[in-house]
C-alpha cells in the first residue's frame, strides 16, 4: 500500500483531525519562506544588506527604525494578489466533511481563509489586519501598502499603524494559542505539513497531541513526537493533497 492510500485510511478512521502548517504550505502559492535557499533570509536587497532578517521582523526594528521596518514590510509582506494552492483548498474541503476541527497555521497570509477554511488559528497573527499601536483603531489590509507615508499613522490619534502579526520579541496571541492547543489536545489525528518545527514556541504545540494518528508531510526531515501510528511523507504538501483528493474523489 502506498503512502497516499495509507493517509486516506487514516483519515477514514478519524473524526477529529487537526492540521498544523508552516511556510511550506504557502510557498507553492509563490510566497517565499524565511529559511530555504530561495526564502527571505537569503534574498539580497541592497538597502537591507546591513540588517539581519530577524531584526527586520522584530519589535525592535519597528520601534527603533520604523522607516526601515515598513519598507521591508511593504516589499516582502504584500500577499493581496496571492491565491490559495491545492493544500489550502483540500483542507477547506476536509473541514466541510466535518472531520477537520481546526487549522493551526504559522503563516500570516490569510490563504486558508481565502480558500474557504473557517476554523483557523493564526498563532503568528495576520498581515491582512492592521491597527493603531496607540488607540487600537482597526485598518484594512490596504492601509499600510497604499499609504503615502513612510510610517503609516492613524487618522484619529496620529499613532503608528502596524500589521496584526507577531514579530520577534513579541508574545503569541493568547486567544489563538488557547484555541490551537485545545484543538490539538482533542484531536485523534494530526497532520503536520510544510514546517521544519524549528520556530518556537509554536513548534512546541505538537507536544499536546495525544491522538492515534500522526502524519508528517515535509520535503525535509523534522523532529516530531511519535504517535501510535506515524506516517512520514517526504514530498510537497500541495502535491500530496492533490493526489489524496483524487483518490477520495474530491474536486479542488
Amino acid at each position: 500500500m502506498g503512502d497516499i492510500e495509507k493517509l486516506k485510511e487514516m483519515i477514514d478512521d478519524s473524526s477529529k483531525i487537526v492540521f498544523f502548517g508552516g511556510a511550506g504550505v504557502s510557498t507553492e502559492s509563490g510566497i517565499p519562506d524565511f529559511r530555504s535557499k530561495d526564502g527571505l533570509y537569503n534574498q539580497k536587497d541592497v538597502q537591507f544588506e546591513k540588517y539581519q532578517p530577524e531584526y527586520l521582523l522584530s519589535h525592535s526594528c519597528l520601534v527603533r527604525e520604523p522607516k526601515v521596518y515598513f519598507e521591508f514590510h511593504r516589499q516582502k509582506m504584500d500577499t493581496r494578489k496571492i491565491e490559495p494552492n491545492n493544500a489550502h483548498k483540500y483542507l477547506a474541503k476536509l473541514e466541510e466533511t466535518g472531520k477537520l476541527i481546526g487549522v493551526v497555521t504559522q503563516n500570516i497570509d490569510g490563504l486558508h481563509q481565502k480558500a474557504g477554511s473557517k476554523k483557523v488559528f493564526e498563532i503568528h497573527g495576520s498581515a491582512l489586519r492592521n491597527y493603531c499601536m496607540k488607540c487600537g483603531t482597526s485598518y484594512p489590509i490596504d492601509y499600510i501598502f497604499d499609504s503615502d507615508e513612510d510610517i503609516p499613522t492613524c487618522d484619529y490619534c496620529g499613532g503608528v499603524v502596524r500589521a496584526d502579526i507577531t514579530l520577534y520579541e513579541e508574545g503569541l496571541p493568547e486567544d489563538q494559542v488557547e484555541g490551537a492547543i485545545n484543538a490539538i489536545a482533542s484531536a485523534d489525528m494530526m497532520i503536520i505539513g510544510g514546517t521544519s518545527l524549528s520556530v518556537y514556541p509554536a513548534a512546541s504545540f505538537v507536544n499536546y497531541f495525544r491522538g492515534k494518528y500522526l502524519v508528517i508531510i515535509n520535503e525535509s526531515d523534522i523532529a516530531a513526537p511519535r504517535a501510535e501510528n506515524t506516517l512520514t511523507i517526504h514530498d510537497r504538501i500541495g502535491k500530496v493533497f492533490t493526489e489524496l483528493a483524487a483518490l477520495q474523489g474530491i474536486s479542488l
